[in-house]
């Protein structure tokens, strides 16, 4: 198997020869011979895309947010829990609610492997970051799985999503040196009040960040303490300022 420094070595071969520019006219005719399906109705894709204009329409954007934690608001500003407990990131940017139908398309990356909505749901996210007002952060890094749940699911949905991500962006993805070192349980399976608790001290940090500005990259947010324990694990290393972008925000009610 290829370490991934290896891995790093073979991308940036291939970027310096002219087969990408041959991949990517290949990719485009065959788009034009054989149009992706939409992924929610299965008629034909737009923009090179899984999905129809129609059902584009559908998705549950979120148009208003805390700027803090991603909260839905009906105005624009900070939410009353971000003020009485600011979190250990500056801000985040969640795209959508964690609605159908997009709710659907994640959990079917998840727990039904069609993996190629990842490109689909990171394509999206990077269409709302790639914007003038994105403070664009130094290193993106996604929330980690740790190694038994990554042999169990055979990819990180986090680390797919952000792959278009830091391609459309130009910042370096790091996934190399934030490791989730104690098992957890799914924090879906929780209530609200024991998810700090069990997500306290699960992440460690392998390298130094000093100064550096951080986008943590996941699925879905729904208390925000997975990303928040993350946060303090980076902030130890000297991380700067840390950003949370994430493809979905939930509200839990239980």
């Amino acid at each position: 198997m290829y370490k991934p420094t290896e891995y790093n070595q073979l991308y940036s071969l291939v970027n310096r020869s002219g087969f990408s520019k041959v991949n990517k006219r290949i990719k485009s005719a065959q788009e034009c011979l054989f149009p992706r399906l939409c992924a929610l109705c299965g008629a034909s894709g737009r923009w090179g895309r899984e999905l129809c204009s129609g059902c584009v329409q559908d998705l549950p954007v979120i148009k208003v947010a805390c700027c803090q934690c991603g909260a839905p608001l009906s105005v624009p500003g900070v939410c009353g829990r971000c003020q009485r407990r600011p979190p250990a990131f500056a801000s985040t940017i969640a795209v959508f609610h964690y609605l159908p139908p997009l709710d659907g398309l994640v959990k079917r990356l998840k727990y039904k492997d069609d993996l190629y909505l990842a490109r689909l749901l990171g394509g999206l996210m990077a269409d709302r970051l790639d914007v003038p007002d994105t403070q664009v952060p130094d290193i993106i890094v996604p929330v980690p799985l740790h190694v038994r749940r990554l042999r169990e699911r055979g990819f990180n949905q986090a680390l797919e999503l952000a792959r278009p991500i830091a391609e459309r962006l130009a910042v370096p993805l790091d996934w190399q040196h934030v490791i989730r070192s104690r098992a957890t349980d799914p924090q879906s399976d929780l209530p609200a009040k024991f998810r700090s608790r069990n997500v306290k001290g699960a992440f460690a940090v392998t390298a130094e960040f000093a100064g550096q500005r951080i986008a943590i990259v996941d699925d879905v947010m729904t208390t925000g303490h997975t990303v928040n324990e993350l946060a303090l694990a980076l902030h130890r290393k000297g991380v700067a300022n840390i950003s949370v972008w994430v493809c979905a925000r939930a509200v839990f009610g239980g």
